[in-house]
């Protein structure tokens, strides 16, 4: 009998392993990657900007932290390099996450080109693994940017940065990501409210088309083929349509409050409360309702009878009181 227990025990030992190795945890994630880079931040500080290396300086600042990426899961933010193509009157910015050894990854582009009228247009568009297709914010700055002034200058140089793996800037010191939703709150002081943003799905340059094709990267993408954007979001064309921008909610966003825009200018009254708050008071109140009529009780309690008005006591006038003497003194 004590062999047969202690045989069953061994057994019950060596099969529990087995099915622990076999359970799967699965963790849910709520945010798309897409959060953690803000197209218009990058068109901010691109405006803000006096040259293409100042640009990325301001992508990287440490202090800043317009960038949450970390495409490569190593717990550091990626650095996010700026690699510039010419042709014509057409600058082609592209944005690179540095993700490993010669590995580089694009995440935005930005396209600035001078029309035949001589007017500059700038579109910031969201490479498709990253954002889905078609995702362009056009911004409209209030003054025109510095870096326009460099841009058409007859001996122009193009920005080519000699950033890679290993080797940044003395000024860069790379930061843990933050959660998505608190990268969403503290990026906006980063956008400069006075711009406006647009978006769009038609790319406007032709020739910035054919540069992405010819020199676009996308070895993170090659080498992780099951995160594409269709694939991380089935059904979902792209960005706009994931439904979590503020922008398109109806709502106020974090810009739009400090700005002063879709204020309705009222004094909030003294007792108010939060819908939440009222709705749980008026569904308390109808259950306190419905309640009372079970039991025979009327909602509204009688009014308390009146008593006859009792005659008035009289009142006595008060009188002085007497003063006591005064002694005098010997």
């Amino acid at each position: 009998m004590k062999r047969t227990l202690l045989f069953g025990f061994v057994l019950l030992l060596m099969v529990l392993p087995v099915v622990a190795q076999d359970t799967t945890t699965i963790e849910a994630k709520n945010d798309d990657i897409s959060e953690n880079l803000d197209l218009e931040a990058v068109a901010s500080v691109f405006g803000e900007a006096e040259d293409l290396e100042d640009f990325e300086k301001r992508l990287n600042d440490p202090e800043a932290q317009l960038t949450n990426l970390d495409l490569n899961s190593d717990g550091e933010v990626d650095y996010l390099r700026a690699m510039e193509t010419v042709k014509g009157e057409t600058h082609h910015v592209a944005i690179q996450a540095v993700v490993g050894e010669d590995q580089f990854q694009d995440v935005a582009t930005i396209e600035v080109e001078k029309d035949s009228s001589g007017e500059t247009q700038v579109q910031v568009v969201g490479d498709v693994y990253m954002y889905g297709p078609s995702y362009i914010c056009e911004p409209i700055y209030v003054r025109p940017p510095p870096i326009f002034v460099i841009f058409w200058t007859p001996f122009y140089n193009p920005w080519r940065s000699p950033c890679y793996w290993g080797f940044y800037p003395p000024y860069y010191r790379p930061w843990r990501p933050y959660p998505t939703r608190t990268y969403r709150t503290n990026v906006n002081v980063n956008i400069n409210v006075n711009n406006n943003y647009n978006y769009t799905s038609v790319r406007k340059s032709k020739t910035s088309v054919e540069l992405q094709q010819k020199n676009r990267r996308n070895d993170f993408e090659k080498k992780n083929p099951d995160t594409t954007f269709a694939k991380r979001n089935p059904g979902v064309e792209n960005r706009q349509q994931l439904g979590k921008e503020t922008k398109n909610s109806g709502k106020p966003d974090q810009k739009d409050m400090r700005s002063g825009e879709n204020s309705t200018g009222q004094k909030v009254q003294d007792d108010w409360k939060p819908a939440a708050e009222r709705d749980v008071a008026g569904k308390a109140a109808e259950a306190s309702s419905a309640e009372r009529k079970k039991s025979g009780v009327p909602d509204v309690a009688p009014a308390p009878e009146k008593k006859p008005n009792a005659a008035p006591k009289s009142v006595k006038p008060s009188q002085p009181k007497p003063k006591k003497p005064k002694k005098k003194r010997p």
